[in-house]
């Protein structure tokens, strides 16, 4: 079992996907983003992001994207809190703030400017429900850190 996690989290990608906010006239992909919001000491800040739920879209993730605007990123909810959650950078042109999220949406850890197209595991470092990816230094520049609230409907009644 252990092993068939490590596979399946080693092939998430780290890109991200260029989509337009919610409400742009005329795409089909605006649909797609849902509203997330992080408290932090600095605020509220409110992000568009694509879920990536299922095995085959967790596993294809951002790859191969070359940009991603700022307030947008990705997803990837685990449906439970799981153990040894690990993404690598592997076909991820831009560099990536990788946010680790616990299953009563605190922030676990932040992986910060992630290096583009490395193999190099990133652990979570502890159980997580979800990990969101926005573009590299997003996390330093809003103050977001370790402890900072996650609010999206992955973790109602939390």
């Amino acid at each position: 079992m252990r092993r068939r996690l490590f596979a399946l989290f080693s092939l998430l990608s780290l890109s991200l996907l260029t989509l337009p906010w919610p409400g742009a006239a005329g795409s089909a992909a605006a649909q797609q983003l849902q509203e997330l919001k992080i408290t932090s000491k600095n605020g509220a800040h409110i992000f568009g992001v694509e879920l990536a739920v299922t095995p085959e879209e967790q596993a294809k993730g951002l790859m191969f994207r070359k940009e991603l605007p700022e307030g947008q990123g990705m997803l990837f909810d685990f449906h439970q809190e799981q153990p040894g959650v690990s993404f690598w950078m592997k076909n991820t042109y831009i560099p990536l703030d990788m946010i680790f999220i616990r299953g009563d949406g605190s922030i676990l850890r932040i992986a910060e400017n992630t290096v583009p197209l490395s193999e190099a595991l990133v652990p979570a470092g502890g159980s997580v429900r979800a990990v969101l990816e926005v573009i590299g230094g997003t996390a330093k520049k809003l103050g977001i850190a370790a402890g900072d609230r996650v609010t999206h409907p992955i973790f109602a009644g939390r």
